[in-house]
Formats: structure tokens, C-alpha cells, sequence
């Protein structure tokens, strides 16, 4: 069962995605909060494997609220997945950064909602190809960030890294490595230890700051 917290000033909102989860055998909505103070409690109390988390609140904003849970050993298993109306801007930008595994906009179809709820909870990141392509538009011009730890990976789990940021899938990282998936996710997981990555979203974020991989077109 995938146990969902709910974090949205807009009630109706709230309402509409809580219908549309219990409706779901393998998914329960387990708390609603409409700030992100109150979703930070909730999450404590509840410990959700998802919490679906609105950008833009009163009291604690969802970036706040992000870190916050990033920030706290007791919440590691809490996958933090952001609401947005407005795509992918600056401030979904710095969620990520703060330990969001993505972000999702209200207005997303059913289907693929319930399919991003349950990608999450696998821990797998909410990041399109669209979604990258962006991150490396944010990364053109600026200079590699230095003290990224990447000097502790192999040179396996670097590879694994740079095809993460590629946007890659295990299995996929697995063909171009000639590795079986197993393999492919152990280095994935190992790289997110080594580096203090909450999930793959911040592995590509790294990835890039750290000039690992390189924008290749603005």
C-alpha cells in the first residue's frame, strides 16, 4: 500500500486528488495539511512513502517544507513530489535542489498522476525528458561547482551517474553499461549514498553542477 500526505492550501484541490487516489486498491491518502508547517507534523506523525506537496503556500511554502523533510533522518523514506500551476520555473528549480524526487502540474491527467504517484514511490525520479532538458538550460554558462564528492564514486558508478542525467532508466543504464539492471541499480544507489542524494532528481542535479555532464545545447 503507497501512503500518501497531501499538502495544499486549496482545499478543493485537496479533495479532487484525495478522491482520485482512494479509488486506487494499492494507494490511501493517510493526512491532508493546508501549509507546509502542518504538512511537516503530519509527515512525522504519518511517515508517508509520497508527499504530494504544493510549491506555493501560506505559513511554510513548499520549498521550505521540502528541505525541511530532506533535512530530517526520521523522514528519509518520505519522497517529496511537488504540485505546481505554473511548469517548471525557478522555484520547482530550488525544490529540487531541496530534496524533491520531482514535481507534477495540477492540471496532469489522471492517468498520469496516479502513474507519478506510483513511479515515486519506487523512488524512481518524476524527471521528463522535457524536465531535463531544462535542468541543462539552467547549466549552460555557469562553472562547475567543486566539493561535490564525486572524486569517491568508481568509475562504473560516475557512468551510471552521467546516464542518470541523461534521463536514463535502469534498464536502460543497464544496456549501455552491458550490465544487468540489478547491477545498474546497485551502482545507481551506491553513487546516491556516496554523494548524499536523497533520489535520482538530485543525482542529476549533481551531475550537472559538477560539470560530470555537460550541456550540449542551450
Amino acid at each position: 500500500m503507497i501512503r500518501v500526505l497531501l499538502v495544499d492550501d486549496q482545499r478543493l484541490l485537496r479533495s479532487g486528488f484525495r478522491a482520485l487516489l482512494d479509488m486506487e486498491d494499492d494507494i490511501e491518502v493517510v493526512a491532508e495539511a493546508g501549509d507546509g508547517q502542518e504538512g511537516l507534523a503530519l509527515a512525522r506523525e504519518h511517515l508517508p512513502d509520497i508527499a504530494l506537496v504544493d510549491i506555493r503556500m501560506p505559513v511554510v511554502d513548499g520549498i521550505e517544507a521540502t528541505r525541511r523533510i530532506a533535512a530530517d533522518p526520521t523522514l528519509a523514506g518520505v519522497h517529496v513530489v511537488i504540485l505546481t500551476n505554473y511548469g517548471f520555473d525557478e522555484y520547482v528549480f530550488e525544490a529540487l535542489r531541496a530534496g524533491a524526487a520531482g514535481f507534477l502540474v495540477k492540471d496532469i491527467v489522471p492517468e498520469d498522476f496516479l502513474h507519478a504517484v506510483r513511479v515515486a514511490a519506487r523512488g524512481d525520479a518524476l524527471l521528463a525528458p522535457s524536465i531535463t532538458r531544462k535542468l541543462i538550460n539552467r547549466y549552460v554558462d555557469q562553472p562547475p561547482r567543486t566539493g561535490t564528492g564525486l572524486e569517491e564514486l568508481t568509475n562504473r558508478e560516475r557512468e551510471a551517474v552521467a546516464l542518470v542525467a541523461r534521463g536514463l532508466s535502469n534498464d536502460r543504464i543497464a544496456e549501455r553499461m552491458v550490465i544487468s539492471p540489478l547491477t545498474a541499480k546497485t551502482h545507481v544507489n551506491r553513487a546516491m549514498t556516496k554523494l548524499r542524494a536523497r533520489d535520482r532528481a538530485q543525482l542529476v542535479i549533481l551531475a550537472y553542477e559538477s560539470g560530470l555532464v555537460t550541456p550540449q545545447h542551450r
